[in-house]
């Protein structure tokens, strides 16, 4: 089993976007699922949408939990660890 060793990155963050994936609002694109950014909050879409701003976002930024940012989902991914926390 694999374990994240990102825990102490996790924020107490506000969303940036509560309408969807503000890359994707910002470009008029469409998005599948949103994710949100536990250590600066930003929203943005999965790996199943067509511009996977929420994987750049973690690789651009070095940030590496999101949350589901669904309805009725929680829970937590580690990008570098490639697991779910």
């Amino acid at each position: 089993m694999t374990t994240c060793g990102h825990l102490d990155q996790i924020r107490d963050v506000t969303p940036d976007s509560t309408e969807g994936c503000s890359d994707c609002l910002a470009i008029g694109a469409t998005w599948v699922h949103l994710r949100e950014c536990l250590s600066c909050g930003h929203v943005a879409c999965c790996d199943s949408s067509p511009n996977r701003h929420a994987t750049a976002h973690a690789e651009g930024s070095g940030h590496p939990i999101v949350r589901s940012f669904e309805p009725g989902e929680d829970w937590r991914w580690c990008y570098p660890d490639q697991a779910i926390v």
